[in-house]
């Protein structure tokens, strides 16, 4: 049985993926495909390199520490020269470059190509001029990566194939559908949130803009799920933080805890139920399964 996970964008919120993966190392079970967007992607890529669910959850925290840490890493990512600056685009206000970024924060055990992965990768960008989501399955993976995660008020965009590529989760903030008919078992992990408040406040423009952004994201979640819904869905309470929030990973990663039992208990039942169906169970299934785990 071929098992597919699709991994949402939802910026710092998307540190809750890590308990799904947890779950799954914790059963033994290996993804035949990952699809990732933005957050997905980086976490995906991570997963699909061979590194254990909490190496992942480690190197991320060491990252987010302290904003000396995170400042530390951002100013490596500076054009080094005047001719580097200058075809990197030259001065973007408020826009960093989204690839430099993605190899100051990726773990270094990460390889540079998708061929070299060990579980195949599809990462979600969209193709600005094209008007269309595409899925980036070969080559350079940390510009693939980049363009995924290319949050257009955040991060320019980034050109790759003869495309300009932007924010994958504009088309397919959740890519589970890319699974189908390559996977018989999916699961995704929608970390899109939104908004949260009264109508007491009126929220600030950047608040206003990502807000919208993610209700626009959800509507295209909701409309998928609609028309043919992955076989386990799950969604942790993550609306309370900001996209930009990874000094507050911890807190996440503690406020969503819960998240590794329930995917775990979820994911058995849905891998038993098939396993029995075909008149089989998994022994590594079956002894996490019994009474005196």
């Amino acid at each position: 049985m071929r098992l597919g996970i699709a991994l949402g964008g939802g910026g710092a919120r998307g540190l809750a993926h890590i308990h799904v993966l947890e779950a799954l190392d914790d059963l033994g079970l290996r993804p035949a495909r990952i699809t990732g967007s933005s957050i997905g992607a980086i976490i995906g890529a991570g997963y699909a390199s061979g590194m254990p669910a909490r190496d992942i959850r480690a190197y991320l925290l060491d990252c987010f520490i302290s904003p000396r840490i995170v400042i530390g890493r951002l100013w490596q990512t500076r054009p080094v020269s005047l001719q580097e600056f200058l075809s990197d685009g030259g001065f973007r206000i408020g826009q960093l470059n989204a690839r430099r970024v993605i190899m100051a924060f990726m773990p270094p055990d990460v390889p540079l190509t998708f061929e070299a992965l060990e579980i195949p990768l599809g990462v979600m960008a969209t193709d600005f001029y094209a008007r269309a989501e595409c899925e980036l399955d070969e080559g350079d993976l940390r510009s693939a990566i980049a363009a995924s995660a290319a949050i257009p008020a955040i991060f320019r965009p980034v050109r790759r194939d003869g495309r300009v590529l932007v924010d994958g989760g504009i088309y397919n903030p959740l890519p589970f559908d890319r699974l189908k008919g390559t996977c018989d078992f999916t699961i995704a992990v929608d970390v899109n949130g939104g908004p949260e408040g009264d109508n007491s406040r009126i929220p600030t423009p950047m608040q206003a803009m990502i807000g919208a952004s993610q209700l626009t994201m959800q509507s295209i979640i909701d409309t998928k799920l609609m028309i043919s819904p992955p076989d386990l869905l799950f969604r942790p309470a993550v609306s309370s933080y900001g996209v930009l929030d990874f000094l507050r990973s911890r807190e996440i990663l503690e406020a969503t805890d819960g998240l590794r039992d329930e995917a775990k208990r979820a994911i058995e039942r849905h891998v038993e139920g098939r396993l029995k169906g075909h008149g089989r169970l998994s022994p590594r299934l079956e002894a996490a399964a019994s009474p005196s785990r």
